[in-house]
């Protein structure tokens, strides 16, 4: 058989992105709850430190902590590193400083932006203070960012009560990762082929196992694949999952199976969907063959070939 060509290492951009949805106890609450209403508070520890942010123990003994304090909206940069160019979601769309700063009042630092005109404008040891957001919900983006400030300090952190008009009880905070992905030799020449519709792995030398899709080295051996085995394209389903909750932006109705297949020739499982059959149908030792995408660049999924089950012991070492 003729082996995939050895290309150049293929790249491309990626993003990973979902929103994380969390619960507040009573001091995060109140903490958020308080930015709504331009207070900032913290919370005292056991030994008379205040924290800002609050937190619910103390880091150092585990105690629990309910000792609300008001702190002021001035402070002291205690460190600091300049952002040339902001990414999307960040606090200001031109250039500033992250900066750590020290509340008046309390013992430890908040990170946050600094609108600053250039690094060197930027000090430790600069006064600051916050900048409000026009529009505020209860999120610590109710503080738009930090700014110069010429003033005097704020003093002494006070008590407070913590207590709110409807306070916040919970956030979805978006989490992304912009990133560029480059698959390394062994896996752009594994990209490239499914371009022509073929599979190839690669077999380790030593252990003379066939891994799909190929790593560049054997998991097991440690050493070096380089020579390359077309598998497939038939396979076979060792395992499965029934898929109930659909997924953002993707257009396949639920209930749908995610299955591991060994596909004949390879020595290790790749996972992939499994379509044209209903979902309680399908089951391990399931033959199954690829249906290609409308470019044809990837399988789209996996259908049933109508050949017999495969037989357990063939494929009981994949699971």
């Amino acid at each position: 058989m003729t082996p995939a060509p050895s290309p150049e290492v293929l790249q491309a951009p990626l993003v990973v992105e979902f929103p994380f949805t969390r619960s507040l106890g009573p001091v995060q609450s109140a903490f958020l709850t308080g930015l709504r209403t331009r207070t900032v508070l913290g919370v005292r520890t056991t030994d008379g430190r205040v924290l800002v942010p609050p937190v619910e123990y103390d880091p150092v003994t585990a105690d629990e902590l309910a000792d609300l304090v008001e702190v002021a909206p001035t402070g002291t940069v205690t460190t600091w590193a300049w952002n040339p160019s902001p990414r999307r979601g960040q606090p200001l769309r031109t250039p500033f400083a992250w900066v750590l700063v020290r509340l008046d009042g309390a013992d430890t630092a908040l990170l946050h932006a600094l609108d600053a005109s250039g690094p060197d404008a930027v000090r430790t040891g600069m006064r600051v203070r916050i900048r409000w957001a026009g529009e505020r919900e209860g999120a610590i983006t109710d503080i738009a960012c930090f700014e110069p400030y010429d003033g005097a300090e704020g003093g002494e952190a006070v008590p407070h009560t913590g207590t709110f008009t409807d306070p916040v009880s919970g956030i979805v905070a978006p989490a992304r990762l912009d990133y560029t992905y480059a698959p390394g030799r062994a896996q752009s020449r594994y990209l490239r082929a499914l371009a022509g519709r073929a599979t190839y792995g690669e077999r380790c030398p030593s252990c003379r196992k066939v891994y799909v899709p190929p790593r560049g080295a054997c998991p097991t051996c440690g050493v070096a694949t380089e020579e390359q085995v077309e598998v497939g394209p038939r396979g076979t389903v060792t395992t499965f999952c029934i898929v109930n909750i659909k997924a953002r932006n993707l257009d396949i109705e639920v209930p749908y199976v995610y299955a591991h297949i060994a596909l004949d020739g390879a020595d290790l499982a790749l996972h992939a969907r499994i379509g044209d059959i209903p979902y309680d149908e399908v089951r391990m030792g399931l033959r199954v063959e690829p249906v290609w995408s409308e470019d044809g660049r990837y399988p789209d999924h996996y259908r049933p070939t109508g050949e017999p089950d495969a037989d357990y012991d063939t494929y009981k070492e994949m699971l």
